[in-house]
């Protein structure tokens, strides 16, 4: 397991456009404990539906977070898979489901107080 830092911050967030303390802009972000980058969905398969899969939060976990933000975009066009939900349920894993603004505040509340990691969708 790696070493647990504390999950960067996010300093801005508008439609398409996100800013990462530490990881500068991009469009998607997966962000753990000491880091993070830009959330690839082509290497999970990940779609709009079913959604958010069980292998997309995997290397949260692996990065060693204990609590989960899911945004689902801005228009809410991104569904979780009840399967991801079921899977973080088993493992005793938080997990916090909103649209990217709101799952933006929730997880720089989380940030830095508990080991918090997010996967993050800035457009639909």
């Amino acid at each position: 397991m790696a070493t647990v830092g504390v999950s960067p911050k996010i300093l801005g967030v508008s439609w398409g456009r996100m800013e990462v303390e530490g990881l500068g802009v991009g469009k998607d972000f997966m962000l753990y404990p000491g880091g993070g980058g830009e959330w690839d969905w082509s290497r999970t398969g990940t779609r709009h539906a079913p959604g958010i899969q069980p292998a997309d939060v995997e290397e949260l976990l692996t990065q060693g977070t204990t609590t989960v933000v899911l945004s689902r975009g801005m228009d809410q066009q991104l569904q979780v898979d009840p399967a991801t939900l079921a899977y973080l349920d088993n493992l005793g894993v938080k997990v916090h489901v909103a649209e990217t603004r709101e799952a933006v505040q929730v997880y720089n509340e989380l940030a830095g107080r508990v080991a918090v990691g997010g996967l993050f969708h800035s457009t639909c």
